[in-house]
């Protein structure tokens, strides 16, 4: 925070540059019953008064760090942040004063951007990766967007899978209301059929994207591949919006043969922060590259045949020309996307398999363990990554609000956005979960179904 104070002569240095007399001619334009009402605020408060007070609001808090035991996913999952992540993140070397226009003077912005999106590219099975996007549910936004740029409006139909996370799939809903473009398959009334070849009769020559989840919204593990290849037959796209923690253990969407691998980088070293900032990561196949948005990193030789960086194939559009532009988004998560290449490069492969491998075996001991519970049972006898359904014998806030009494952060209740799955709680283990905290999650379960 920067705190620039004005003394009354720069004050007035300012008004009659533009040209007006004092401060309240400012403000001409509102009616004057509206200028200045009374706020009732309480009286002003020392610096050392406004921290005490602060910090007692604080207290009554509860985070997942001390207080609380999560086992609360749905897109945004409690995963443990090595502390090199955070040390790293703030050194000057990454730090510049504003977006990287001139990238003569941004090297550390760029490096750490170019860094970014190789890891991204390697992770997705994808050729090129862009700077990032504001988090998950507006990178798949972007995908519908792109994929009406590639065909040139001439394709007006998406097909979006009804096992879409929900919050995804209303951003996509608000992004293309004006735009001419119908969706076909968003329907959470509809029997959430295990297989999800089911949407291929909604595919034709009409069809500009396809939107998958991989995992699914309910945890579910699914090879795309078959649906891919329907896809394309009818020349269309296909946008896989992936757990990046999974692809550490799983299939990659690319070689699934995806033409678009979108999705919430929150998992990669970044913390659940009151549900922001995240990071969407966007990645494609490099022959759609003119048509991603958001901004590109390349590596060359400076005039010294030293290694630098630019930006490059960025249009001139996305900036000054709104009509024209694939994308109006010009910027993106800088820092959040420092934190997920860091948290890439800390771990490697072999340590977000690792990662990925505990989450995995510590949800199926779950899920084991309460399907042994009277009344539990599981949602899907589909395969699942680290998240699963189970229908509940209560309602699902009536057994949260018991959880939480018992220090839990229970799971989703899916009867919101899913009328079919009433009673039904989505769950989501990670490697911060222990087995003694999964074995006191199940006791609770069973003390609820009894009450």
């Amino acid at each position: 925070m920067t705190f620039i104070p004005h003394a009354p002569k720069e004050r007035d240095a300012m008004l009659k540059t533009i040209g007006v007399k004092s401060l309240e001619d400012l403000f001409k334009d509102i009616p004057e019953k509206h200028r200045f009402p009374n706020l009732h605020l309480p009286k002003a408060l020392t610096e050392m008064e406004a921290a005490a007070e602060l910090g007692e609001l604080a207290l009554g808090n509860e985070n997942i760090r001390t207080d609380l035991v999560c086992f609360l996913g749905a897109g945004a999952y409690n995963h443990y942040i090595p502390a090199a992540v955070d040390h790293i993140l703030r050194r000057s070397e990454f730090s510049t004063a504003y977006t990287p226009y001139q990238p003569e003077i941004s090297q550390g912005t760029l490096q750490a951007t170019f860094e970014y999106q190789s890891l991204i590219a390697a992770l997705t099975g994808m050729e090129v990766s862009n700077a990032s996007h504001y988090d998950g549910a507006t990178a798949v936004a972007e995908a519908v967007n792109m994929a009406f740029a590639q065909f040139r409006g001439k394709r007006t139909k998406v097909v979006l899978s009804p096992a879409v996370n929900p919050q995804y799939r209303a951003v996509v809903r608000t992004y293309t209301q004006d735009m001419g473009l119908s969706i076909e398959g968003d329907d959470p009334s509809a029997k959430l059929a295990p297989d999800p070849q089911t949407l291929i009769p909604l595919i034709n020559d009409n069809t500009a994207l396809v939107i998958l989840q991989y995992p699914d919204f309910f945890g579910r593990i699914y090879d795309f591949t078959a649906l891919v290849e329907a896809a394309h037959s009818q020349g269309a796209l296909v946008c896989i919006a992936a757990n990046p923690i999974a692809l550490g253990l799983l299939k990659t969407p690319g070689e699934m043969g995806a033409d678009i691998v979108a999705g919430e980088g929150q998992p990669l070293g970044i913390p659940l922060s009151y549900g922001g900032p995240y990071l969407g990561f966007f990645a494609t196949r490099k022959k759609y590259i003119h048509k991603m948005a958001g901004r590109l990193v390349g590596e060359t030789v400076d005039n010294r045949s030293q290694r630098a960086y630019v930006l490059t194939l960025t249009a001139r559009e996305q900036h000054i020309k709104r009509e024209r532009a694939t994308s109006n988004i010009c910027s993106n998560q800088g820092l959040m996307a420092l934190a997920a290449a860091i948290y890439l490069a800390l771990l490697g492969p072999q340590g977000l398999r690792q990662v990925a491998e505990l989450c995995y075996h510590k949800a199926h001991y779950a899920a084991e363990k309460i399907a042994e519970v009277p009344g539990y049972s599981p949602g899907f006898a589909t395969p699942f990554f680290h998240e699963f359904t189970i229908h509940c014998p209560k309602p699902v806030a009536e057994i949260n609000a018991h959880l939480l009494e018992h220090g839990f952060l229970g799971g989703y209740d899916l009867g919101q956005d899913y009328p079919g799955l009433k009673d039904q709680m989505l769950l989501a283990v990670t490697e911060m979960n222990t087995k003694e905290e999964i074995d006191a999650l199940v006791d609770v379960l069973a003390e609820v179904a009894h009450d």
